[in-house]
């Protein structure tokens, strides 16, 4: 009898033989959580999807602006950046409703002996769940988002260099029912466009600030969490090109505006999948001692891991005290001032909140992080001694900060041993170097701070 993935996989194959463009749409997710790649024949994907297939190594040897590393050993000017052996993973079929439902799949990297490679983000997160999986465990996550949206085209926008940009609707209006209706065919085709390209939304609302939305994804299995998760950050910004408008997921676009969040959300369940393993009806908070653990984890872990959290020197600007974004190590239970957020209304519903993490983030990054780290936890049997904050965890100082720069987060992830442990000494060298240059770039740049500060006066 076929399985159900031998039927999806066939009924993906016959519509891309069937669909009248004969052209298929692959990506593959670099190291930013950017998505690179291209338009293929459709003969040429279905070799592709029996034979394997290639990409230009280079997505792991540039940063977002397409610049060349200097300090990369995957890839560079030494190796002359060949082609990476690749293949699709044709579950993650979809058809894209504003472009004539195209077929559409990810892809990810492997190395010369068909073993993921390292450097590939999808395949770390992959190796995070295998790791759950051995331990008799069922991760179930989901992803929201806060993002700015701009009354501008990529031309529009780069002429005022991306100054004095028209916001999508005008002030602070969180939770507006008015703003949606003002700007209804954009709210509409996020909502009913994603759902077509299986990206179901479990709530979309305006946010505080001007243009500002925030949308939560529907849980699912960890992997299929971090695939929708990057999917969205990429398909709305496509849709909002065909409203001409310009989305951003910058962690904040303006010290007088709140940061943007990408929490994470995440509960660990039986193989079976029939039983939330963070629920205790008989604890105090109806947490269970895994659960416990799962969090002490994150604690423990959090000051090495933070890059994959914060990944960008604009990372940094969001995590200040009163806006929103956490900057102690703490926990609680239904507090949005701490790091980590216990919800725990029923035994369907308990889970962690991970609100350290920014929009800016690479979902399979993020997501890889946060299980590997409660995993870590677990593994240990760590005991979650640190008290609940009760209050404005801003002020609770006892148990730490988070580090306050890029450069010193990623210095954190490399010397620790617990981030090589967690995430493996190849990606971990790969991710730090780039952090490293992300950093090194910042440092040449003069600021709008810094003119009007010293301009005339010193």
């Amino acid at each position: 009898m076929a399985t159900r993935e031998t039927v999806n996989t066939q009924a993906a194959l016959d519509y891309v033989r069937q669909h009248p463009s004969g052209k298929v749409k692959i990506a593959y997710a670099d190291i930013d959580g950017v998505l690179r790649g291209k338009y293929i024949s459709a003969d040429k994907f279905l070799h592709a999807a029996q034979s394997g297939t290639t990409f230009c190594d280079v997505i792991f040897g540039w940063d977002a602006s397409d610049v060349a590393y200097d300090n990369g050993r995957y890839t560079g000017w030494h190796t002359g950046y060949p082609d990476a052996p690749a293949r699709i993973d044709l579950s993650t079929f979809r058809r894209i409703p504003w472009e004539n439902e195209v077929p559409f799949f990810l892809g990810e990297i492997v190395d010369h002996h068909g073993n993921p490679a390292d450097v590939c983000p999808r395949q770390l997160l992959k190796r995070v769940i295998g790791q759950l999986g051995d331990s008799g465990y069922h991760a179930v996550c989901a992803q929201e988002f806060e993002w700015f949206n701009f009354s501008e085209t990529p031309a529009t926008a780069g002429q005022k260099n991306f100054r004095d940009l028209t916001p999508l609707t005008p002030g602070m209006f969180g939770y507006s029912i008015l703003r949606t209706t003002l700007q209804n065919p954009f709210f509409s085709d996020l909502f009913e466009l994603l759902r077509r390209f299986d990206v179901p939304l479990e709530g979309l609302h305006t946010e505080t600030g001007p243009g500002v939305l925030e949308a939560a994804i529907t849980y699912a299995d960890a992997l299929t969490a971090g695939d929708r998760a990057i999917l969205f950050k990429s398909g709305v910004k496509e849709i909002a090109y065909k409203h001409q408008i310009m989305a951003t997921f910058m962690a904040k676009i303006s010290e007088h505006l709140p940061g943007c969040g990408g929490h994470v959300h995440q509960s660990l369940w039986d193989k079976d999948r029939k039983v939330n393993l963070f629920f205790d009806a008989k604890d105090r908070s109806k947490m269970s001692d895994l659960m416990k653990s799962y969090i002490a984890g994150q604690l423990y872990c959090m000051p090495y891991l933070l890059p994959l959290f914060a990944p960008t020197v604009n990372s940094y600007k969001r995590l200040v005290q009163g806006a929103w974004a956490p900057t102690t190590l703490t926990w609680a239970v239904d507090n949005r001032t701490v790091a980590l957020r216990v919800l725990n209304g029923s035994a369907t519903s308990t889970r962690l909140e991970t609100r350290v993490i920014g929009a800016d983030a690479n979902p399979y990054l993020a997501m890889a992080g946060a299980l590997g780290a409660g995993l870590y936890g677990i593994r240990k049997q760590l005991k979650l001694e640190q008290p609940a904050t009760v209050g404005n965890g801003y002020h609770d100082l006892a148990h730490g900060v988070l580090p306050a720069t890029l450069w010193d987060a990623t210095q954190a992830m490399k010397q620790s041993g617990v981030a090589e442990e967690i995430l493996g000494a190849g990606f971990v060298e790969h991710f730090a170097a780039t952090r490293e240059w992300e950093w090194r770039q910042s440092l040449k740049s003069v600021t709008d701070w810094e003119m009007k500060r010293y301009f005339e006066i010193i």
